[in-house]
């Protein structure tokens, strides 16, 4: 258990005001950390925070654009001044604009690379400084199963997607390789199909996509509420300390059939 054990540590979590990423803010609390919460909606990562103190744990709400430079420098350092160090990074918040080349629009393609990969390299940027100067750190991106796998589906076809999180793998690799030496480890999760507040207006509601899924995937279903906590805290932790630069699937078995 001591092996997962947060207290002490401090989480800054990206698009933590709803889904997934406000499930993992609730995992680091509970297992000790003091949490961060930045993304957009400020009402939202409010009640989160009061939800999280209410637990004992202590909770700073900071809303702001992750691919605004000026947003995140000032997150970044609101952080360092109320805890005074960041040892977790989970760099979750992200967007999932369907099409094809031939279909999306240029606005939907920058917007999509901006916020999956844009807003990644920039909360690293500033807080991988602060992780070298204690000689420790955990970054967590999120990635997808679609770095790896694709539709021939038109209807289900996102090629924006598939490259954003295909460059969060890579994102992950040259960040690894640089900061393992100062014990700094850089992992991605791939979820395939989850419950969220992403999904839960798309693809759970595309039926015919979500049947085949299920005859596909070999557990029979999508991810379930908190499923995905045990990878991130895993990867977050002193469990994980001689892995790095690794792309765990979360997927019930999807990639290999």
């Amino acid at each position: 258990m001591s092996l997962f054990e947060l207290t002490g540590k401090v989480a800054f979590v990206t698009g933590a005001s709803g889904g997934l990423g406000a499930d993992a803010a609730r995992a680091y609390a509970e297992y000790g950390a003091d949490v961060v919460l930045f993304a957009r909606r400020k009402e939202r990562l409010e009640a989160l925070a009061k939800e999280i103190e209410a637990t004992g744990r202590r909770a700073l709400a900071v809303d702001g654009d992750v691919t605004n430079e000026d947003d995140v420098k000032a997150a970044v350092q609101k952080a360092i001044d109320t805890f005074g160090h960041i040892d977790i990074l989970l760099n979750n918040a992200g967007v999932a604009a369907a099409g094809t080349v031939e279909t999306l629009t240029i606005e939907n393609w920058d917007k999509s690379m901006d916020i999956n990969v844009k807003g990644m390299f920039l909360t690293s940027k500033y807080i991988v400084p602060h992780m070298r100067k204690q000689k420790y750190g955990k970054i967590v991106n999120i990635a997808s199963i679609n770095a790896l796998l694709a539709s021939k589906d038109p209807s289900l076809s996102r090629h924006v997607y598939n490259a954003s999180k295909a460059a969060v793998r890579g994102l992950t690799a040259g960040m690894a390789a640089s900061y393992m030496a100062e014990n700094i480890t850089v992992n991605s999760v791939g979820p395939a199909l989850f419950e969220s507040e992403m999904t839960e207006n798309t693809l759970f509601k595309h039926e015919a996509f979500l049947n085949s899924y299920n005859t596909i995937c070999p557990a029979s279903r999508p991810g379930k509420k908190g499923e995905l906590n045990g990878t991130i805290l895993y990867l977050s932790s002193d469990a994980s300390s001689y892995v790095t630069a690794q792309h765990i699937l979360v997927d019930g078995g999807m990639a290999i059939v």
